[in-house]
Formats: structure tokens, C-alpha cells, sequence
């Protein structure tokens, strides 16, 4: 697979608590000279970014994140404030402690209410694989396919561990057709990348995608 078309899946994450404008502003002029899927940033930068790239690039941002613990009017409330200042995808985070209580409808009905708050835009759904069980996963895939969700994710990145190519495959298993898979956490490789596509992901959540194209461009190979 050309790198190309790896960038284009990618959506190009920075979401550390110390990122200032200067690095939103670095990394969305580097989504639109990579041609990256969207820019993945903190809600308090969906503004001024978007303001920034215009049409040129897909604004994307986080809510309930990273813990996901945050009550659904909270989360609602994120995503419209996230979609009206310009986001056109959201990543919510699910309450994780809901699943382990096995309270899978609550979840559902809970992803449901956010997406009607995305006002249409994508919502993608972070279960946070590292802290479930099987079992926990394939519940999850079908809350997730029943709430109206776009697609479904694997991790926030700010966990235990990140997205696993057995988690992708298990997506892919049990999500129904038209949920689409996000891989994201830990991906720091060509080869890792194109293996998660491979397995069904349609999106892949890193910011070292674009750190591999960029070293390709200085030594002329891109």
C-alpha cells in the first residue's frame, strides 16, 4: 500500500495537556501537506483550527476524555459546544465502569443521545480495549451498532496499552456493517499500519504516520 493512502486513513493525533497553539497550528499544516483523514485535537483548539484550515482538512476532537466518566448531559453538551465551534468528528469516550457493570443498554441509549448531538457529524466510539474482556468487546460491538454511532475505537491512548491487531480483528467479527473500525494507540510502524487496514480499520489514530512521511519527504522518497 502506497504511504499515501495510509495518510489518508490517518487521523493526525495530538492530544497531550501541554499542547499550545503553536503545536495544533504545526500539526494542521502538516495534515493538509500529508493529506491526513483530519487533525485529532483538544476541544479548546476546535475553533481557532478550523478557523485556520478552513475546508482544507477535517477538524476532529475528543469528549468524556480520556476516562469517560462524565455524566451523558456533560458529553452531550461537549459535543454540540465541539461541533458548533467547527468540529466535524467527534471521539467520545464510554463509561468504561458501565461495562463492567454489564449495563450495555445504558451505554447504548448513552452513545445514541451524543450522536444526536453531533448534529450529524461522525461520532466515533472509544470502548478503550485494554481494560475489557472479551466478552466486555463483543457487547460492546453491539451497543455500539445499535446506538447510530459511525464507527467504533479501539483506545484513547492514554491507558494501559493502545490498539491491538486481535481487537481489530475482533471489530471486525462482531460490529454490524455499517460501523466502521478506528485503530489507535501505539501505532508507530508502515508495516503495523498497514496490517490494521488490512484486518478492517478505516481509520488509525497517530501522529508517527505523518513523523515517517515527513523523514521520507527530507530524504526525498516521498
Amino acid at each position: 500500500m502506497e504511504i499515501k493512502e495510509i495518510l489518508a486513513k490517518c487521523d493526525h493525533t495530538l492530544l497531550a495537556q501541554s499542547a499550545t497553539w503553536s503545536d495544533i497550528k504545526g500539526i494542521c499544516e502538516d495534515g493538509i501537506r500529508f493529506g491526513t483523514a483530519s487533525v485529532c485535537i483538544p476541544a479548546s483548539f476546535v475553533k481557532q483550527a478550523k478557523e485556520y484550515v478552513g475546508e482544507k482538512l477535517a477538524i476532529c476532537t475528543v469528549i468524556g476524555f480520556p476516562n469517560g466518566y462524565s455524566t451523558t448531559a456533560v458529553k452531550c453538551f461537549e459535543a454540540t459546544d465541539a461541533v458548533d465551534n467547527g468540529a466535524d468528528e467527534i471521539d467520545m469516550v464510554i463509561n468504561i465502569g458501565w461495562a463492567k457493570e454489564g449495563k450495555f443498554d445504558a451505554i447504548r441509549d448513552e452513545i445514541a443521545a451524543i450522536k444526536a448531538a453531533c448534529k450529524g457529524k461522525l461520532l466515533k466510539v472509544i470502548i478503550e480495549t485494554c481494560l475489557l474482556t472479551d466478552e466486555e468487546k463483543i457487547a460492546l460491538c453491539k451497543a455500539v451498532s445499535d446506538s447510530g454511532a459511525d464507527y467504533i475505537k479501539t483506545s484513547t491512548g492514554f491507558s494501559t496499552a493502545g490498539a491491538t491487531f486481535a481487537d481489530v480483528e475482533l471489530f471486525a467479527k462482531y460490529v454490524a456493517p455499517h460501523v466502521k473500525i478506528k485503530a489507535a494507540g501505539g501505532i508507530s510502524s508502515l508495516d503495523d499500519a498497514e496490517k490494521f487496514i488490512a484486518l478492517g480499520a478505516s481509520r488509525l489514530g497517530t501522529s508517527r504516520i505523518v513523523k515517517i512521511a515527513k523523514g521520507l519527504a527530507d530524504d526525498g522518497t516521498y
